[in-house]
């Protein structure tokens, strides 16, 4: 049985790992294509896991603050692609299933806690301010299409 100290970690994993992974493409892109995205989802994703290790901390949990072994993957996926493509618009699409997943995450911790706690109430939000930042996305990945 998952409990609700497993799904926080998973989420928290996540978000690092995301983060590590935004990191690599905001070196890869030099500048060019989604920099002020990849800057700002930084800076989201380190707002959010720092919120949730708090979490952690104070239910006796243990944060790893590395990422997990997908971390390399996506730094790995990322540096490659950089490598015959730009990090532009073209890549919105993995970014944004990327960030679907992570919805995931959250819904899931969201589910284990206790209706109308302060953790809860943390977790809706930060969940709301993700879901408005791949609504961006979308809208971005439209535009290019056009």
């Amino acid at each position: 049985m998952t409990t609700h100290i497993d799904h926080l970690t998973s989420l928290h994993t996540a978000l690092i790992d995301s983060r590590n992974g935004y990191e690599e493409a905001l070196k890869d892109a030099e500048g060019k294509g989604l920099t002020p995205l990849f800057r700002d989802m930084i800076a989201l994703r380190t707002n959010h896991a720092d919120e949730l290790k708090t979490h952690l901390l104070g239910l006796g949990a243990q944060s790893d603050d590395k990422g997990s072994f997908m971390s390399a993957i996506h730094r790995a996926v990322i540096s490659l692609r950089s490598v015959f493509t730009d990090l532009d618009e073209s890549i919105l699409p993995g970014l944004i299933d990327g960030e679907d997943r992570i919805i995931g995450y959250y819904d899931d911790a969201i589910d284990s806690v206790l209706p109308g706690s302060r953790e809860n109430a943390a977790l809706v939000a930060q969940r709301t301010v993700l879901k408005s930042k791949v609504a961006d996305m979308r809208m971005r990945k439209l535009m290019a299409a056009e």
